[in-house]
């Protein structure tokens, strides 16, 4: 029988986190059970091996403010010692100190995965009205010291880690991976002149900057279309803007990933105009570029986080300043006007992607991490 791993996430699972399921149902040597605060509409899990504190109404509200202010919790902690897990890996900063009580009072080690915001949010800047904000902050000095490992989705993430006094010798950069396998091009279906946008629309995601770009391309190919999928607060604004600039758009709203995939094959170009957001926000490493690339679209994207280290600039697609639509449009334009280019782009994207992000191979490499933590135990 497999030795059980916990997954732990405040929220299970939101449509964003489609990496966490997809990194858990990969493991081959643990068998992964996903514990969290409380389920949210989203990605489905394995029913038998997904729990939750709050099951609703007011006492589940009132059991998961206790657990994230105190740590008591008994029920989840009878549940979680009946699967005798050999660790927890905490997704997300935040879920990390969430967990410390469960690992201490189980002491059981514990691997923390950070994404992006939790690497490079201050407490300044954060939102005082979240109690797991204000818990990540009060804990933070205690994560560092008492989990067994740290991992940053990029080297941009490790850095901001180090930079924040996480302990070198536990801090690494891993990169999570896609199937890329179930992420190749059909050559059967044609491409068209689409350009494809996959994302939050917040304002770290940089949409306005692509429809600004788009904008130009439209007077020069009026027939190429801007799809966006996904939703988030900016969308009415991003809609408004768009009205405004463009020909051609569409906007979808939150699809799920198999007609994100099928996007993926129909468009020729996919864009990722990310930026640094007002709050110090950032990306990690935004898994849509990967399968992209994976799927063998070239991708216009931009100095920001960890994206240089997926998109090679002049050889898997484009990158500019963050905020630079002049540059994005450039670059669209110079894509869809050179076929040689795109398919030499389109090539590179997919080799790189098998050789560095294949998530099977990926996967194996954090097992190999899961049992040297389980073989070094922690001197605290």
């Amino acid at each position: 029988m497999l030795p059980s791993v916990i997954f732990f996430s405040g929220l299970l699972l939101p449509p964003s986190e489609t990496f966490i399921r997809a990194q858990g149902e990969s493991l081959q040597q643990f068998r992964p059970y996903y514990v969290g605060s409380r389920f949210v509409p989203g990605l489905s899990l394995p029913s038998d091996r997904s729990f939750v504190l709050n099951h609703g109404g007011k006492l589940g509200a009132a059991q998961e403010a206790t657990f994230k202010l105190t740590g008591f919790a008994p029920t989840l902690y009878r549940k979680i010692e009946q699967l005798k897990p050999s660790l927890v890996h905490a997704h997300f900063g935040v879920c990390g100190t969430l967990a410390l009580p469960v690992v201490k009072r189980l002491k059981l080690p514990m691997v923390v995965t950070f994404y992006g915001l939790d690497a490079v949010l201050t407490e300044e800047a954060s939102n005082q009205r979240s109690l797991t904000n204000r818990v990540y902050f009060r804990r933070r000095a205690r994560l560092k010291q008492e989990a067994n490992l740290f991992i940053g989705v990029s080297e941009f993430i490790k850095q901001k880690l180090l930079s924040q006094g996480f302990p070198a010798d536990r801090v690494i950069a891993h990169y999570y991976g896609v199937n890329t396998q179930l992420f190749q091009p059909d050559p059967a279906i044609s491409r068209e002149p689409v350009v494809l946008f996959v994302g939050r629309l917040t304002e770290k995601k940089g949409c306005e900057y692509l429809i600004r770009a788009m904008a130009d391309i439209q007077k020069i190919h009026p027939d190429v279309e801007l799809v966006i999928i996904g939703d988030g607060v900016l969308r009415s604004e991003l809609e408004e803007l768009a009205a405004k600039q463009l020909y051609r758009y569409k906007f979808l709203g939150l699809q799920p990933p198999e007609i994100v995939k099928e996007w993926m094959n129909r468009a020729c170009l996919f864009a990722a105009p990310s930026i640094t957001a007002s709050n110090g926000d950032t990306e990690g490493l935004p898994t849509v570029i990967v399968e992209a690339q994976s799927m063998g679209l070239p991708v216009i994207a931009t100095l920001h986080a960890g994206i240089p280290e997926a998109v090679i600039h002049g050889e898997t697609g484009f990158l500019a300043a963050e905020r630079d639509w002049q540059n994005l449009a450039t670059y669209i334009l110079h894509i869809l006007e050179n076929e040689d280019l795109w398919q030499r782009f389109s090539q590179n994207g997919q080799e790189r992607m098998r050789t560095h992000f294949d998530l099977f191979r990926q996967t194996r490499i954090l097992e190999g991490l899961y049992q040297s933590v389980l073989s070094t135990p922690l001197n605290i």
